[in-house]
């Protein structure tokens, strides 16, 4: 059989070998995780590592969902400024919650150290770049409660931000000194290379066709045979399906698309020559950054749209123009688009489904950091620890009666958005 064609630049590019592994008929394990991204593998990971035996059921191949086609941005913190989160969770949750994702990256990039990820690993930090005054307001808000917090972080003129970016087009920028960028599917099969090294399993081609609660036990009906577990986790975050009835509805899922140029060499150097990430203060935000080998990638909120002369690529080539105009012609690589699963106040959950069963779910675009550290939670929740040191309260399930109707809505403002941003 053929291999599928690649999902993202980041399927083609990664040093990390891919894993597969055929189920191998009816099965008996104590945690069995469904998806074989970020929040699966490294629940597998934590959870393998203190002794827990663990199965993950991946439908394609590892990284298939939105980690493998990540924008690879190791940010600090949420979405939302820090004093947002603790208006929407009070002084204790949201404290909490924003110290330990502002150390988040810390622990990915110990992590990658550990394990000897192979993923283009960058610690140099990332910039939100201000699009218009009224962003660097934004930005200079969110500077000042990170300086309180004690945070490494600069605010940077508009002089600074064009020295570090390479262009002139921004009013200033936030440098997070704690982030930095990776390939975010080299560091996907790196968690999983490191859960299967700690003893956990992982089983690729597997379609989870049904959950059923048999006593204090789960079956997981597949298409390849019967998982028997005492738990289950569903990692599946915005590709969630009808697994689980309404899950798919707590969340409004939207599209994000990147275009990669060919190596652009020497005349590419002075663009990001740190090698940050940088994403924008726009309500349709926008990302920047290069990879190991010289590559641009841009991307934005949407789908990718044509092929080789196509809508997203015209899209990319204007907006490297206006960024970038002594840069000249660029011919675009590869184009490709993840999902994204956006709940209504912009936080992330950890839901309790059923008796012994789980999702962290709703990363709102971040889903490095906090796939990383809500999946060491519950390995930590799995080996006996206690619900009250997760990094948020169990909360059972809300519908958001509008997601569906609002990411149609979505869809064709970026659509549009990628339109007139193209003439």
């Amino acid at each position: 059989m053929s291999k599928a064609a690649p999902i993202s630049l980041w399927d083609e590019s990664a040093e990390e070998r891919e894993h597969t592994q055929d189920l191998d008929g009816n099965i008996t394990t104590d945690v069995a995780i469904v998806g074989g991204g970020f929040t699966g593998l490294s629940t597998a990971l934590h959870a393998a590592e203190r002794g827990v035996e663990c199965h993950v059921l991946e439908a394609n191949h590892i990284g298939f969902g939105g980690s493998g086609r990540n924008v690879g941005l190791v940010n600090a913190g949420l979405w939302l400024p820090p004093q947002d989160v603790r208006d929407k969770l009070g002084e204790q949750l949201g404290a909490q919650l924003i110290k330990i994702l502002g150390e988040a990256p810390a622990y990915v990039f110990s992590l990658i150290e550990q394990h000897q990820i192979r993923c283009e690993a960058t610690h140099n930090g990332t910039i939100h770049a201000a699009h218009s005054p009224k962003g660097l307001e934004d930005l200079a808000r969110r500077t000042e409660e990170w300086h309180r917090l004690g945070a490494p972080v600069d605010l940077l003129s508009r002089e600074e931000t064009a020295e570090k970016v390479g262009s002139s087009a921004f009013y200033g920028g936030l440098l997070d000194h704690r982030a930095g960028t990776i390939n975010p599917m080299g560091y996907v099969r790196g968690l999983a290379r490191a859960a299967l090294g700690a003893g956990a399993k992982i089983s690729t081609g597997v379609t989870v066709k049904k959950l059923v609660r048999d006593g204090n036990k789960w079956i997981v009906e597949t298409d390849q045979g019967e998982v028997t577990a005492n738990r289950v986790v569903l990692g599946t975050n915005a590709y969630s399906d009808d697994l689980w009835p309404g899950l798919r509805r707590t969340f409004t899922m939207i599209h994000f698309f990147q275009c990669a140029t060919a190596p652009l060499g020497e005349r590419g150097q002075s663009i990001l020559p740190e090698r940050q990430g940088l994403w924008d203060t726009g309500s349709i935000m926008f990302s920047l950054r290069r990879d190991a080998f010289g590559r641009l990638i841009i991307g934005s909120m949407g789908k990718a749209i044509g092929g080789d002369r196509g809508l997203s690529r015209r899209w990319a080539r204007r907006n490297i123009r206006r960024l970038f105009p002594d840069l000249g012609d660029v011919d675009i690589e590869t184009a490709w688009h993840g999902q994204i699963a956006m709940t209504d106040d912009h936080l992330p959950r950890i839901h309790r489904l059923d008796e012994g069963l789980y999702t962290p779910i709703g990363y709102n675009g971040r889903g490095i950091t906090p796939g990383t550290i809500f999946g060491k939670a519950m390995g930590e929740l799995l080996s006996g620890g206690k619900e009250d040191e997760l990094p948020l309260p169990m909360s059972e399930p809300i519908s958001a009666p509008r997601g569906p109707l609002m990411s149609r809505v979505y869809d064709m403002a970026f659509t549009a958005n990628q339109i007139i941003k193209s003439i």
